[in-house]
């Protein structure tokens, strides 16, 4: 029995052997080895290494895998780097193959130099290039390895503006090298200074009053986080560095500084923010349950946001609410008690020291109230649901 692509079937018509191609049926595809292998050879057919993107972990997956014997080659990946001399212990790798969206793609290109892409006729390098574009990585430049193993073989490096408008033959991958340093450095990361934002009248949390916010949020990687009153989107850029397989809603009712968070989005490469227009807490209910909840605004509505916010939380969730206000702060107490959450409030006031004759002095900024609310009065010891 002879098992595997049609493209890779081709090289194996010698044979005298049933032959069996590998669709998008794979659970048919194991129900038909597992019948045929007590009697028979079965012999699957996989390019590379089959454990890496392979169907070699399916396999031994559901048929066991001591009933499945694995013989690797060099893996597509490995082929590519060694094609091109470059050294790939540093790279990243993310498979288009049956996946939606580019948010995989997007987090590689922000948290590595050199990114490695298994394409699909529906997510090609042309689709890669655009993404890339859209995103404001034109700092990238692309590597295309056609057909590589083959006499058709065609190995080119172009611009992703090129790339982005052109046709590849059929199989390939992609190589995105970084060639220039990106703005404002290898970002987004935590207590980023405020010019990094663009916002309006200082209407920002300031980074120091931020990073102490996401430390009480205790953000994790997959994270679903909340940002209400995103104004500016620094906290919710940040979050996004944090819970990098997670996903961030920067939440605005101004279409000026919606406006301003998405353009700070695609200068921070925040690729995991989603900004959003809402009068809260209008809204709120369209939006994934989340993890963690940071509020920066709400006026007079504060109270009716948390109760919305809170209603929809995951278990363990943490709320984090910033306010300058008695009133506020008195409010946000009140209902988290009232709740049942642990709540524990703390007052941050920073000083900068600024030169005065020669020397130094410190001014001190306003004093800000933090309360930390967590759903469940104990709670694992990593802050996870």
């Amino acid at each position: 029995m002879l098992v595997g692509g049609a493209r890779l079937l081709e090289f194996f018509d010698h044979p005298e052997c049933t032959r069996r191609v590998i669709d998008r049926d794979l659970a048919g595809l194991a129900d038909f080895i597992r019948q045929k292998m007590d009697h028979s050879h079965v012999v699957v057919l996989a390019s590379g290494d089959p454990l890496f993107f392979g169907i070699g972990s399916y396999l031994a997956k559901v048929l066991g895998p001591d009933r499945v014997k694995i013989h690797p080659n060099v893996s597509a990946l490995a082929a590519a780097f060694a094609r091109l001399r470059l050294p790939w212990h540093d790279a990243a790798f993310v498979s288009c193959h049956g996946r939606r969206g580019a948010g995989s793609l997007l987090r590689a290109l922000a948290e590595s130099a050199k990114v490695a892409v298994f394409t699909d006729p529906g997510h090609d390098p042309a689709w890669v290039a655009r993404q890339a574009l859209d995103a404001g990585y034109e700092h990238f430049s692309v590597w295309v390895l056609e057909q590589m193993g083959t006499a058709a073989e065609k190995i080119r490096r172009l611009t992703l503006h090129q790339a982005s408008s052109m046709k590849f033959a059929d199989p390939n991958m992609v190589i995105l090298v970084q060639s220039d340093e990106p703005p404002c450095g290898r970002v987004p990361f935590l207590g980023m200074p405020d010019e990094f934002f663009l916002h309006r009248q200082g209407l920002i949390t300031k980074a120091d009053v931020r990073a102490v916010s996401l430390a009480r949020l205790r953000i994790f990687p997959e994270a679903v986080v909340w940002d209400l009153g995103a104004g500016s989107g620094a906290v919710a850029i940040e979050a996004g560095a944090l819970a990098h397989r997670g996903q961030v809603f920067a939440v605005e009712k101004d279409p000026r500084r919606l406006e301003q968070i998405e353009a700070n989005c695609r200068r921070l490469k925040a690729a995991n923010v989603t900004p959003v227009r809402a009068v809260m807490p209008a809204g709120l209910e369209e939006l994934p349950a989340p993890d963690r909840v940071f509020v920066g605004g709400g006026g007079k509505r504060l109270p009716d946001i948390l109760e919305k916010a809170a209603l929809m939380t995951r278990p363990s969730a943490i709320v984090v609410v910033n306010t300058v206000l008695v009133s506020s702060l008195e409010a946000t107490l009140a209902f988290f008690k009232g709740a049942g959450w642990k709540v524990e409030a703390v007052q941050v006031q920073v000083a900068h020291g600024r030169p005065l004759a020669g020397d130094l002095r410190f001014a001190g900024g306003n004093p800000v109230w933090i309360i930390q609310a967590l759903k469940k009065a104990e709670e694992d010891e990593d802050g996870r649901q």
